[in-house]
């Protein structure tokens, strides 16, 4: 397993990756990645939240176009002790703009570093539409 990263290193590093929108950190906290996090780390040392017993949950759009577009979500399960930071479990999924799942994506195993950028998470969930066709019909032989 991969060393433990602090905030500033977990964050640019994914952050250098593409996944440089806004996040929310436990369902609240929006904000880019590292001042969602700290935001909730801070309330959670004030008392007004605490920590989870398990995963931190990251959530994020990789890909949005407008509510009448499909969209593609990121849900990130960081573990955090004593101020360090890895990556965990990386969940992609697209959505058509009813909310109806179009296809998802699990990735488990993975640490900062092993994980792949948003454009390449956004491509496992994209759907190829382009069939090769043949250049000549296939006909019958008599």
């Amino acid at each position: 397993m991969e060393a433990l990263l602090d905030l500033d290193t977990f964050a640019r590093i994914l952050t250098e990756k593409g996944f440089n929108g806004y996040f929310h950190t436990q369902g609240a906290y929006a904000g880019k990645l590292k001042d969602s996090i700290s935001e909730y780390l801070e309330n959670c040392k004030n008392g007004k939240d605490s920590l989870p017993k398990e995963d931190l949950l990251l959530t994020g759009y990789l890909q949005w176009s407008g509510e009448d577009k499909p969209s593609v979500r990121c849900i990130m399960l960081v573990k955090y002790l004593n101020g360090k930071f890895t990556l965990n479990r990386m969940e992609v999924a697209r959505k058509d703009q009813f909310g109806q799942l179009l296809k998802k994506t699990e990735l488990t195993n993975l640490s900062v570093i092993s994980a792949p950028s948003a454009s390449q998470a956004v491509a496992l969930v994209n759907d190829e539409q382009h069939q090769k066709t043949d250049k000549c019909p296939k006909r019958f032989k008599l």
